[in-house]
């Protein structure tokens, strides 16, 4: 029988513990306490005010000039809504799987009784541009969909060049960047990406339970038709047209959206170019430490994202014992693998709030951690390496 810890020592052990999860990541004091402001009524002027800043802050990360549509939902739940918009029965979708979020896009387009075709590249790897143009070249797809950050693996797929392939066919483009918005540049116009989904709980630095969707005019033409499978809750159409009035079609996450609001405020102080750089230098910083520890990166650069770190688990250790022993012994809450690489890799997020010092503590935390697994290891070799790359 496993051990139970009494709740009021639980409570005592939040004190210093640390969520370095690649999702959800820690939510910093000034968008707490925005959330715990008091609500204020969904249909009033308030509320309006509220989202229709919210969704203007919202356009520049995702690169657009579309609207921004709010649902409660996760991240998963946006998935199934890009979905529901565009699919009939037997619709033909193109799915890129080199991870764990691709295998899902492909599990709901099924559901929707989609005639799935997957272009499987290996884990740790990059889709391919070329090959997608040359499965487009072949049949007729309503869709291809694609995960721009593959957080299972730790890979960003380059959307652009898959953009110039796509935009040549009738297909539609669809990109998942739940974990990439805010930490990696996405430029929705600028690919010619048609639907492109997120959720509040990674870079935007929120608690999960918002989701995002920017529709395209070209996937509005599809969205309006009838044919496309039947939809309540998900309906695009009842979200804009409520987003004409600056409201949603139901009951929104207020208080989500206002921490949302609160975070997109801090974003765009520190400048949305500064952010998206501070992902890429604590990234690599994180690398190179993790790199003189003997925990390689599983993706190879370019590919490597700058908001999900993922290692490879050196032989004779597994990745399990040494996310247990971390937590455990260290308050660091970080990520293995729940797929095919359990116990092979490990995964560190480098997104929201992430600082210099939370990359340090990781590096001489992830130390210790080997040294504790009896992993012969130089304590301080992560930590002078980061460092220099910092200085670098």
């Amino acid at each position: 029988m496993g051990h139970t810890t009494p709740v009021a020592s639980r409570n005592e052990a939040v004190r210093g513990y640390r969520l370095r999860l690649p999702g959800p990541t820690e939510v910093p004091d000034r968008v707490q306490r925005a959330i715990a402001r008091e609500l204020v009524n969904h249909r009033g002027p308030e509320f309006r005010e509220l989202l229709h800043e919210t969704e203007e802050l919202l356009r520049p990360l995702f690169g657009t000039e579309n609207r921004v549509l709010f649902f409660a939902a996760s991240g998963t739940g946006m998935m199934e809504a890009s979905l529901a918009n565009i699919l009939a029965p037997g619709d033909r979708v193109l799915v890129m799987k080199n991870g764990q979020w691709g295998e899902r896009f492909a599990a709901i387009a099924a559901a929707y009784g989609a005639r799935v075709d997957s272009l499987e590249f290996p884990w740790g790897t990059a889709p391919d541009p070329e090959a997608i143009g040359e499965k487009l070249a072949s049949a007729h797809y309503r869709a291809v969909l694609i995960t721009h950050n593959e957080s299972s693996t730790g890979v960003v797929a380059d959307v652009a060049r898959i953009g110039e392939r796509v935009r040549g066919s009738d297909a539609l483009l669809v990109v998942d960047a739940v974990s990439s918005l805010a930490c990696v540049e996405v430029d929705q116009d600028g690919w010619g990406a048609d639907i492109v989904i997120s959720a509040s709980q990674k870079g935007l630095m929120c608690p999960p339970g918002l989701g995002l969707a920017s529709v395209s005019e070209r996937a509005w033409r599809v969205v309006r038709e009838e044919r496309s499978t039947p939809r309540f809750y998900w309906d695009f159409r009842k979200a804009a047209a409520a987003a004409e009035k600056s409201e949603t079609p139901f009951t929104p996450a207020i208080s989500l959206i206002g921490g949302l609001r609160e975070a997109l405020l801090m974003i765009h102080q520190e400048g949305v170019a500064n952010v998206l750089e501070r992902h890429a230098r604590l990234a690599l910083a994180l690398r190179a430490g993790c790199d003189a520890l003997g925990l390689k990166s599983f993706p190879e650069p370019p590919a490597a994202s700058n908001s999900v770190t993922a290692l490879t688990v050196p032989e004779g250790l597994d990745g399990g014992e040494i996310v247990k022993t971390l937590y455990r012994n260290y308050r660091t809450v970080i990520a293995g693998s729940r797929n095919r690489l359990a116990g092979r890799v490990i995964r560190i997020g480098t997104m929201g709030s992430v600082s210099e010092a939370d990359i340090l503590a990781d590096l001489h935390f992830l130390a210790a951690t080997l040294n504790d697994l009896e992993s012969a290891v130089d304590l301080g070799a992560g930590v002078a390496a980061g460092s220099e790359m910092l200085r670098g």
